[in-house]
């Protein structure tokens, strides 16, 4: 089963899931907000694809922080702000994606 982390008003996430959704592919999706992640899964994320994917430099979030914040981006930091998780992260069996393009998902339908 695919998971599909997220947070359920960002446009991104909105275009992801119709794109699955148009092309029949089941997912599971995992509100950041509603059902936070757990220490574990976010050490999982980055494991496989590292900070520098999984941290949104573009987020409010992220340009609110200090220059030493930003530089010190911690797993706790991360977790009381889950704005900072680029969107959306897509898990399967076999791998993790971050961000949406078409091309990218071509591979799950």
């Amino acid at each position: 089963m695919i998971k599909m982390y997220g947070i359920k008003n960002c446009d991104t996430i909105k275009k992801a899931q119709k794109f699955l959704i148009t092309r029949g592919v089941e997912f599971e999706f995992i509100d950041f907000r509603q059902t936070p992640i757990s220490k574990k899964t976010l050490q999982s994320f980055i494991d496989v694809v590292g900070w520098d994917k999984i941290i949104n430099k573009r987020s409010t979030t992220y340009r609110n922080f200090s220059d030493e914040e930003k530089q010190n981006i911690s797993l706790s930091l991360t977790l009381k702000n889950p704005t900072l998780i680029k969107r959306p992260v897509l898990v399967t069996a076999d791998d993790i994606e971050v961000g949406f393009s078409e091309k990218l998902y071509q591979r799950f339908v």
